[in-house]
C-alpha cells in the first residue's frame, strides 16, 4: 500500500510538471492585405485595397494584449467642400490602429473573453467636418464560445466612431465556425450595430460568410460575401462620403484577403 502511494505522488507530480510545461506565454505576428477594407460589414478603404497588420501577446495565466493596424480611407471621404464648416476640407486620419488587451478563460464547457478596445485613428480630424466628433472610439467586450459557436457583445464607453451623442453604441454578433478539413473552414456571420440617440437612425445589421483556406507555412487566404441593410442617404449624409459620392460603402460585396501569420 505504501507502495502504491509512492506511485500516485510520482505520477501526480509528473502530470503536473507536463501541464505546467504545456501552459506558456505565446506571442504572434500577422501582416496582409485585402481588397478592402469591411468593418462591420460598412466599407472603411472607399473601396480600394488595405495593407493590414497585427502583434499579440497572450500570456499562460489568461491575460492578453495585441494592436492591430489598417489603412482606411472614410475619415478622408467624409470631408465636403461644399460645407459651411470653415475647416472641412481638412479632414484627414489614413490609419485606423487598435490597441486591446482582456482575459480569457473557462467556465465549464464555455470559453469567455472579457475585454478593452481602443480604436485609435491617428492624426484623424473628423471633426473639423462639423457633423462629427473626433472617430477615436472606445469599447468594452464580452465573448463566450460554446463548441463551434460564438456570441460577442461590445459597448461604447463614448462616441461612437465620431457619431455625436452616441455614448453606449452596442455591437452584438454571432458566429459559427465551421472545419471543412484539409485547411479549410467556413464561417457564417451575423451582427446588429445599433447606434444611440442617432438621428437619422444609423443603426444596422450585416451579414458575412467566409472562406478560409490555410495554405500553410503561415501563409492563409479568405474570400468573404458581405452585406448589410445599412441606410445608404444622400439627402441625409447616412453612410454617405461626400467627396466621394458614387462609392456606397453599405452595398454587398466580395472581398479577398491574404495573410501571413508568424
Amino acid at each position: 500500500m505504501k507502495h502504491l502511494s509512492k506511485l500516485m505522488l510520482i505520477l501526480a507530480s509528473i502530470s503536473t510538471t507536463v501541464m505546467a510545461e504545456e501552459a506558456h506565454d505565446e506571442s504572434s505576428f500577422n501582416v496582409g492585405v485585402v481588397s478592402q477594407y469591411r468593418y462591420r460589414g460598412i466599407g472603411q478603404s472607399g473601396g480600394k485595397p488595405a495593407l493590414q497588420g497585427g502583434a499579440d501577446f497572450a500570456s499562460a495565466s489568461g491575460f492578453y494584449v495585441g494592436t492591430w493596424g489598417s489603412t482606411i480611407h472614410w475619415i478622408k471621404d467624409s470631408s465636403d467642400p461644399e460645407a459651411v464648416a470653415p475647416n472641412s476640407t481638412s479632414v484627414k486620419g489614413p490609419v485606423e490602429l487598435d490597441i486591446y488587451g482582456g482575459y480569457k478563460f473557462q467556465a465549464g464547457d464555455i470559453d469567455l473573453d472579457v475585454g478593452y478596445l481602443r480604436y485609435q485613428y491617428v492624426g484623424n480630424t473628423l471633426a473639423n467636418t462639423g457633423m462629427f466628433s473626433n472617430a477615436n472610439t472606445n469599447e468594452f467586450y464580452g465573448a463566450a464560445t460554446a463548441g463551434l459557436f460564438t456570441a460577442k457583445y461590445s459597448r461604447s464607453t463614448g462616441n461612437l466612431f465620431g457619431n455625436l451623442n452616441s455614448k453606449g453604441s452596442t455591437y452584438l454578433e454571432a458566429s459559427i465556425n465551421f472545419d471543412l478539413g484539409d485547411g479549410l473552414s467556413l464561417v457564417p456571420h451575423v451582427g446588429r450595430q445599433k447606434v444611440a440617440n442617432s438621428a437619422p437612425n444609423l443603426s444596422y445589421t450585416d451579414i458575412a460568410l467566409t472562406l478560409n483556406k490555410d495554405l500553410g507555412k503561415g501563409m492563409s487566404v479568405s474570400a468573404a460575401g458581405i452585406s448589410t441593410n445599412a441606410p445608404y442617404s444622400v439627402t441625409n449624409m447616412t453612410y454617405y462620403f461626400p467627396s466621394q459620392p458614387s462609392y456606397n460603402p453599405t452595398r454587398a460585396t466580395a472581398v479577398l484577403g491574404l495573410k501571413y501569420s508568424f
